[in-house]
């Protein structure tokens, strides 16, 4: 199984460990460690997370199994790590905001089967490879909902139907109905944070703006940047005010992105914080009637509460089709006796990460050491000939392109070189040609481990020059 470290930067997070696809297994799970970094990879004692889903602001989401679940269900991993430029202040807003999470989504969750449900929240106490200094991780782990979020359908598909919009915009007024109707506010509504699953449902994700209402207007004050200014209405942008009808206006913005393809800059006026979308959409006018209210710059002049918008949709303000089609287009049916067997889901492939400057440089210098090394036992064996060049060269370019793969890696270099110096030393016919015995062989070897090195940085300051100037 293939583990994904969550330490952040770690610089080689991708590990595999073949004994956790035993299915018989002892339990409790065995603590793996990352093999770059030494972090702890079980989270929680059962949680494994196997790639990244998406990274954000303040923290990073990732794809995890459930150990101790009968199926090893799925799940999501978040991470909570705000920006290293925030403020105490603004650390302690983040991580509060965090919890609210964990406290929302476990109080919503249970009752609503748009709104992910909360499996566990929990600190993990790590140290600084850097500082040597104990700091604190804090991790949610939720329900995962298979599917596509909207953004993705957008970019894929274009401009969605009237239908379809219709179709988010009532699901997602049912959902919101409910956040409000429990005191609290989501504050980020947008395409990427509904995921419309495979079975056909649309969710609402992405509770960590979530603020509960507590002013006995039901309005809550004070500037955050915990928003998308994309979407957001105008009085959460200039001074963090929101209520109710804040969320509503940002689905309205969310339905009119859908409807025209094109990006909320290219359709709002900023000086006036009107809208010019119709244009662009194919839509009837009673629907296209609630969207512009829900959009108006004044919250006093929008629609009060989900339940008002849902009664105009209700109520014949907009005529959708009476069969809407599918957001994903299903594909055409296969006659068959037994239903279609459902291809497990891979994870994506994660990207090979950087290596740090100090790793390329002990690459560079083992490769150069264990370059000299073998150019010693090949010559000593097969002569200055063809064949002599030909072995050495060969071995070499196996050994840089195991290590360009990632196949070997830290403390195997230098058991690598550790047992090819061995070999050369005290096996006679690896380097009976050599006049110097043993101090020639080290000469050698540190030689060859600074050329590598030298060659190594030179080609990376072309490399980078010629990428500058293309």
């Amino acid at each position: 199984m293939q583990l994904h470290c969550t330490r952040p930067n770690c610089p080689s997070p991708s590990n595999h460990f073949s004994d956790l696809d035993n299915p018989k297994i002892s339990r409790p799970l065995k603590q793996k460690f990352c093999s770059a970094c030494r972090m702890e990879l079980i989270l929680g004692g059962r949680y494994l997370p196997v790639s990244v889903l998406g990274q954000g602001g303040f923290g990073t989401a990732f794809l995890a199994r459930d150990f101790d679940s009968p199926t090893q269900r799925r799940c999501v991993v978040k991470l909570f790590q705000p920006p290293v430029t925030l403020t105490p202040q603004q650390m302690a807003t983040a991580q509060r905001l965090f919890a609210r999470e964990a406290e929302v989504l476990e109080r919503l969750g249970l009752q609503h089967p748009q709104i992910p449900n909360l499996y566990a929240y929990f600190p993990l106490p790590i140290t600084n490879p850097l500082t040597n200094q104990l700091e604190e991780l804090f991790y949610l782990v939720q329900e995962y909902v298979d599917g596509e979020d909207l953004e993705k359908v957008r970019h894929r598909q274009g401009k969605l139907t009237e239908a379809e919009v219709d179709k988010v915009l009532r699901a997602m007024l049912d959902v919101l109905d409910f956040v409000h109707s429990n005191g609290a506010i989501h504050r980020d509504v947008k395409p990427s944070n509904i995921i419309h699953s495979q079975n056909g449902r649309l969710s609402l994700l992405d509770f960590g703006a979530v603020k509960e209402v507590t002013t006995p207007t039901g309005v809550q004050r004070g500037p955050t940047t915990i928003c998308s200014p994309d979407y957001a209405p105008p009085e959460q942008i200039m001074n963090g005010t929101v209520d109710a009808t804040s969320d509503l206006y940002a689905l309205a913005a969310t339905c009119v992105v859908l409807l025209t393809d094109k990006d909320s800059s290219e359709l709002r006026d900023s000086s006036s914080n009107s809208w010019n979308w119709r244009s662009e959409a194919r839509v009837s006018p009673g629907f296209a009637q609630v969207l512009d209210r829900m959009l108006r710059a004044k919250p006093s002049d929008r629609y009060p509460s989900a339940k008002a918008v849902l009664a105009a949709l209700s109520a014949g303000s907009s005529q959708p089709p009476s069969v809407p089609s599918p957001l994903v287009t299903p594909p055409t049916p296969v006659a068959s006796s037994a239903p279609p067997a459902r291809p497990p889901v891979q994870p994506a492939p994660q990207p090979i990460q950087p290596l740090s400057l100090p790793r390329f440089l002990g690459n560079a210098a083992f490769a150069g050491a264990e370059g000299g090394l073998l150019a010693i036992a090949a010559i000593s064996l097969l002569g200055t000939t063809f064949w002599g060049g030909g072995v050495w060269l060969a071995m070499l370019a196996g050994l840089v392109l195991l290590q360009a793969r990632r196949v070997i890696e830290g403390t195997d270099l230098v058991i690598i070189a550790g047992l090819t110096l061995a070999a050369v030393i005290f096996f006679p016919p690896l380097h009976n040609l050599l006049v110097g015995g043993l101090s020639m062989i080290l000469v050698v070897t540190v030689m060859a481990g600074g050329l590598g090195v030298a060659i190594a940085v030179i080609f990376r300051l072309i490399f980078r020059l010629v990428s500058r100037i293309m």
